[in-house]
């Protein structure tokens, strides 16, 4: 990971992966791509790696996100070949089609994904080969090579929606699908649902507040007249994933992730994307995302009376609480899809005033690290944060001391620690978290900016 890095400096050259972090935000791509796969109802990863490889890595994004397990397989009860010795020697594929065989046997399930670890993918097991014989034989069996030195959680989450685009979305065939929302019409005739459209850039359990915020946002899309497809919530499975080339936009709330993806979508199924730099909260940001929504789908004046419904029940209830909270000087540390948008409320609709922004996940493309300096330091008030890119504790703490005057915390639970020490207030909105239990609720939009002040004023 990157040293502690000020407004936008880029890390040398090679520095990437060549120094030890200290508690990392984040898990390696197996851990991300077995979260993505966990979150799919009735689908079943299969791992071809070490036993630790399984247990830890299934711990560690849902466990340590939301503290909660996947809804249909988890932990010890997921297949896992659990190579050794043996396999590193003589090759792992026997054992691997005989760990198919057994989850086909006992498993009830739509698909079954085998995921590489570092021991497979060091020693080039052929897993495609393998899961291509069971597709002859008409089994759902599909390969990921997620091997955890291939890259971070992020880049797990990337390689399981590419296999997912290739091998699920890809084999679907693309037909007209009628209308969801009541009394909207039928689709068009280039095969593209007039008012569906695919909700991206969420990360499932690595976000400790994914499934509240789908819903949240859902919700939105849903009193715009739009039908959601997000793979992942609403016990959405398969075949939700095989009606999404039929939509007519893919909205994505992440600054940077899944450019590629978008490009493959647009340019096999003619779905263009939206992008938007993490899910809105509060009322300023929220509005822009309908706005932006409305006008790509033909419903600028729906839009409109929509932001006036959610405005006057935000306001009511906001309006209530206002001198509760004393003025505040906060940092907020995590992924910057959760930095940008609560940054952005606290400064621009509650008017605290923003000391540090420090983002954990390794952005490396120039262009989109400059998008979110320019989201973070465009507000509305006089004051920016400054700006640092580290997901080192040991420089998250020493990027914090700088503000003698810091008085709230937003981060995760390794925050903790440093905030009790200063005597600051600490609340709890990225991963890792494990301390508190969360189900569905959410951190964007107005309910979750709701929610969200709720936890703050508990917390001071």
């Amino acid at each position: 990971m990157p040293k502690t890095l000020v407004l936008g400096q880029t890390p040398a050259k090679g520095e990437t992966m060549s120094r030890i972090v200290e508690n990392p935000h984040g898990n390696c791509s197996l851990g991300g791509a077995n979260a993505v796969f966990s979150a799919i109802r009735r689908v079943i990863p299969i791992y071809h790696s070490g036993p630790g490889c399984c247990l830890q890595n299934t711990a560690g994004e849902p466990s340590q996100g939301s503290l909660r397990l996947p809804y249909y397989a988890q932990y010890t009860a997921l297949p896992c070949t659990n190579m050794l010795e043996k396999e590193v020697i003589f090759g792992g594929e026997e054992k691997l089609r005989q760990e198919i065989e057994g989850a086909l046997e006992i498993y009830d399930a739509d698909a079954f994904f085998v995921l590489s670890g570092c021991t497979s993918g060091i020693i080039s097991d052929d897993i495609a080969g393998v899961a291509r014989a069971f597709r002859d034989r008409g089994e759902p069996v599909y390969a990921v090579e997620a091997a955890g030195f291939l890259g971070e959680s992020y880049r797990g989450y990337e390689i399981a929606m590419d296999a997912l685009l290739r091998d699920i979305v890809g084999s679907a065939p693309a037909k007209k699908e009628s209308g969801y929302a009541d009394g909207m019409a039928d689709g068009k005739a280039d095969g593209h649902a007039d008012n569906t459209v695919n909700l991206f850039g969420i990360v499932p359990y690595h976000d400790p507040y994914w499934e509240g915020n789908c819903e949240e946002l859902v919700r939105l899309l849903e009193k715009l007249g739009l039908k959601a497809n997000t793979w992942f919530s609403h016990e959405q499975g398969i075949g939700d994933i095989q009606k999404s080339s039929r939509a007519s936009l893919n909205i994505i709330v992440h600054p940077w992730l899944l450019r590629d993806f978008a490009q493959e979508f647009e340019s096999r199924f003619g779905v263009p994307p939206l992008r938007f730099e993490g899910a809105p909260l509060g009322a300023t940001d929220s509005g822009e995302f309908i706005r932006a929504v409305a006008e790509r789908t033909g419903r600028k004046e729906l839009g409109e009376k929509v932001i006036e419904e959610e405005e006057r029940y935000f306001y009511r209830y906001l309006e209530t609480g206002i001198g509760l909270q004393s003025w505040r000087r906060f940092a907020v540390v995590g992924e910057s899809a959760n930095v940008i948008p609560i940054t952005r409320f606290l400064a621009n609709d509650y008017s605290f005033t923003p000391d540090a922004a420090i983002i954990t996940d390794f952005v490396f493309r120039d262009e989109d690290r400059q998008r979110i300096t320019e989201k973070l330091t465009c507000l509305e008030g006089p004051f920016k944060p400054v700006l640092f890119w580290t997901g080192d504790q040991w420089e998250i703490n020493q990027a914090l001391e700088r503000f003698p005057e810091l008085s709230l915390v937003i981060g995760s639970t390794n925050e903790g620690e440093f905030a009790g020490k200063r005597f600051l207030k600490h609340v709890i909105a990225c991963y890792p978290n494990t301390e508190r239990l969360i189900y569905n609720r959410s951190c964007c939009g107005y309910r979750g900016a709701l929610t969200f002040m709720e936890d703050i004023y508990s917390n001071l």
